[in-house]
């Protein structure tokens, strides 16, 4: 088994991109690991393939595409406050092996699958909480500090003080983004070694730890299969779904059997169309959304709502795009932008974020619905529901053979 000597280092720190280069050169490895999948030493070269819209809108991953959109636009704001371009370390590592005609090895797992582990091993309330933290933190909300990069790199009690609090906030999206992923680096720099004497691993300066604790218990590394594993969580979104779609059928039902009258019945179902399309259109247009984005969300999202496996916000996303027409370059001028401002005149971010608030808007409007339904009615849900149950077993009773 070759030796291993890793390199904590911060993606906006020029001491980082410093150390990594005198600790290549004076090192000399066999081979230089670094913290990146292919995805993004691809984008990190200029060289990645851009998805495309039809792309983006068939994932589906709306929430998510923001919330990494986000993410890295806080970290480039942060790199342009200390003058040093995100991922400047591991560009440094690149070109320095290079220079030396040292193989480059990935040691990172694909972001995709990260992400996806990320977002799906999180529940609602955990999701919410990130979302306002990240919407807080995109709009410059929060006390203004002096952030010293510099320091944080070398405090290592202050950088595992930094993991234990994200750890409290979000304990299942810290294993997927941190946990698992000293694990994945240990496995790949384990497998490095066994084919080398000399690696050097370039890793963000939080997994340090984490991949020196493995080392030293090889016997508690998680299989590697199950790190690549796609989540396999209970479909909640599905079974909310139903769950939904259910309930208003049974409502209407119950309504329909209570006896106040067809007019009563029709207006129970035109305020479920109503409470739906202005909330999803409303919330489109607080994204930014044309208005025929918005009169599109309204149109589908009483239906939408009725079915688990459509969504408002992917027919409005699909309106959006027919208007504001996203380019290929629009994926640079996002990761380009030095403000959410700029972020949100981009059309592709436009696009996903209209998919996104309108989909929160007609999930919205389902609550809202259920909740205000018998007040606007003007009727008394106990009675109502009470005389419509009995008169629909009344009713069942009477159709059957015995």
């Amino acid at each position: 088994m070759g030796e291993i000597r890793l390199v904590g280092t911060a993606h906006v720190s020029q001491a980082s991109v410093d150390e990594v280069r005198s600790t290549i050169e004076e090192y000399q490895p066999d081979v230089v690991a670094i913290e990146l999948d292919k995805a993004r030493f691809a984008a990190i070269r200029n060289q990645g393939e851009k998805p495309t819209v039809n792309e983006i809108l068939k994932g589906g991953n709306f929430s998510e595409l923001l919330v990494q959109w986000s993410l890295a636009y806080i970290q480039r704001k942060i790199g342009m406050d200390v003058g040093v371009e995100p991922g400047a370390e591991m560009l440094a590592a690149i070109e320095e092996a290079e220079k030396n005609n040292i193989p480059i090895a990935l040691a990172d797992r694909d972001i995709r699958l990260t992400l996806s582990r990320f977002w799906g091993g999180m529940g609602i309330i955990e999701k919410l909480k990130l979302l306002f933290a990240v919407v807080g933190a995109v709009a410059g909300g929060g006390d203004e500090e002096e952030l010293d990069i510099e320091e944080l790199t070398k405090n290592q009690d202050l950088i595992e003080a930094s993991i234990e609090e994200f750890r409290k906030f979000s304990p299942k999206g810290a294993a997927a983004l941190i946990g698992e992923r000293d694990a994945y680096l240990t496995h790949s720099l384990l497998r490095l070694a066994s084919k080398n004497e000399k690696v050097l691993g370039i890793v963000g300066a939080g997994h340090v730890k984490g991949i020196k604790e493995y080392m030293a218990k090889p016997e508690t590394l998680p299989p590697f299969s199950s790190l690549v594993e796609q989540p396999k969580g209970f479909p909640w979104k599905l079974a909310f779904g139903v769950f939904f779609v259910a309930l208003f059928a049974f409502l209407i039902l119950l309504i329909g059997f209570s006896g106040v009258g067809l007019d009563v019945l029709l207006e129970a179902i035109f305020y479920w169309i109503i409470i739906n399309g202005v909330l999803a259109a409303g919330f489109t247009l607080l994204a930014g959304g044309h208005p025929l984005s918005a009169l599109t969300a309204f149109g589908v999202s009483w239906l939408t709502s009725l079915n688990p496996f459509l969504a408002a916000g992917w027919f409005a996303a699909i309106t959006e795009a027919k208007v504001r027409k996203p380019q290929a370059s629009d994926f640079q001028e996002i990761l380009d932008a030095e403000s959410f401002n700029e972020m949100r005149k981009v059309p592709i971010f436009r696009v996903v974020l209209v998919a996104a608030l309108a989909n929160v808007g007609s999930t919205i409007g389902t609550f809202a619905y259920f909740i205000f339904i018998f007040p606007i009615l003007g009727i008394d849900p106990t009675v109502i529901l009470a005389d419509g149950f009995s008169n629909l077993i009344s009713f069942i009773e009477g159709i059957l053979p015995f």
